[in-house]
């Protein structure tokens, strides 16, 4: 296998394809990348055994075709380290693979290209190509509220909903919800709903970055499948029942405060500073035409601001956590923001005034 390649076409793919392997790991062929070589064509690949990256790099000429596994880290490490604009020449032979550049020269320990697992390769059920824009709009509205390490495994992920004429995403940890619809023309054979794990969603989040191009994806019982022009990105999916969602939607909500996104949003980052640390609890009281926040913590101390909004009704005081609503107003993007209340042992619900694709509930909390 011999080739060379400018640092900087090859420094991109392959940080990304890096990105999939584990600093540590069981096996030490999944802290080594797949290099595989035909004529013009490179294509790395990195994994984990849940998600899958290959990455593909056109060559300026044809080199000696081949394949290995080199580690990763450390072939990033040695790319990145070269001066910006130098060529790379590759070349391997007896279990090593040589890599120059002007003065510098590294020999790499390789392991062999057969050892290296590939992700199962199943035909999926539903195939559907969406613009890279608006699958990341999907995922940067929602993505945030996915549970971290919860025991609930099927809450560690995001919930993709494909129905006739729409698709939604859906991430929860059980206290706060966030939902996102794209109206689309996908023409899917019947419903169907699967959970993408969340170093899924992260992974594929990052190579969301061309807004106007396409993106495939192919859906089947157990693999997410999504090709782009330079990427093919695979990842297992969660096996689990994710909750219905639907139920959690307040559907009684007589009370509406609308306000503007940035006075709301500074008033309660300025609320946080003397919030309870570990609870981060603060008391929303509403009266006409204004919404007082108060925060208070162990140590007596308290903040008070007052926010004008459009609300007429009966007075209501009620408890959240104050990190849940700054999420929330951190992604949502319009002027105005509308909160739907009942009473004080209620679900709240969020959502811009201007556009109705994304909704937010966030859980009360008893202060």
């Amino acid at each position: 296998m011999k080739f060379v390649i400018s640092r900087d076409a090859l420094l991109k793919p392959l940080n990304l394809v890096a990105g999939v392997v584990e600093r540590r790991q069981t096996l030490p062929i999944l802290s080594n990348v797949l290099l595989v070589l035909e004529g013009e064509k490179l294509s790395l690949t990195g994994t984990d055994l849940e998600v899958e990256l290959v990455g593909r790099v056109q060559l300026p000429a044809p080199g000696v075709d081949g394949e290995l596994t080199v580690p990763a880290r450390k072939l990033v490490d040695i790319c990145k380290s070269l001066p910006e604009g130098n060529d790379i020449e590759f070349s391997a032979e007896d279990g090593k693979l040589t890599v120059k550049s002007g003065r510098s020269r590294f020999t790499l320990s390789t392991l062999p290209a057969r050892e290296f697992p590939s992700v199962d390769d199943s035909i999926g059920t539903h195939q559907f190509a969406l613009k890279q824009g608006q699958l990341r709009r999907l995922i940067d509205r929602t993505g945030f509220a996915m549970a971290q390490q919860d025991v609930r495994y099927y809450l560690n992920g995001m919930l993709w909903e494909l129905k006739q004429g729409r698709m939604r995403v859906v991430a929860t940890d059980g206290h706060r919800l966030a939902m996102c619809t794209l109206p689309s023309d996908v023409d899917i054979p019947e419903d169907m709903q699967v959970i993408l794990p969340r170093k899924g969603v992260l992974e594929l989040a990052r190579l969301l970055m061309e807004d106007e191009a396409e993106i495939g994806i192919v859906l089947g019982s157990n693999h997410l499948r999504a090709t782009t022009a330079d990427f093919t990105f695979t990842s297992k999916l969660v096996d689990g029942k994710f909750p219905d969602y639907e139920r959690v939607l307040p559907r009684a909500a007589d009370k509406c405060v609308i306000g503007s996104r940035m006075e709301l949003r500074q008033a309660f980052t300025r609320t946080a500073i003397l919030s309870n640390e570990k609870y981060r609890g603060v008391r929303l009281k509403l009266v006409d035409n204004a919404m007082e926040i108060v925060a208070n913590n162990p140590e007596q101390e308290q903040a008070e601001e007052s926010v004008p909004v459009d609300y007429q009704g009966d007075s209501l005081e009620i408890g959240f956590n104050v990190s849940y609503l700054l999420d929330v107003l951190g992604v949502l993007s319009g002027e105005q923001v509308r909160l739907s209340l009942s009473d004080p042992n209620s679900s709240a619900l969020l959502e811009e005034t201007d556009t109705d694709d994304s909704v937010y509930v966030v859980m009360p909390m008893r202060l």
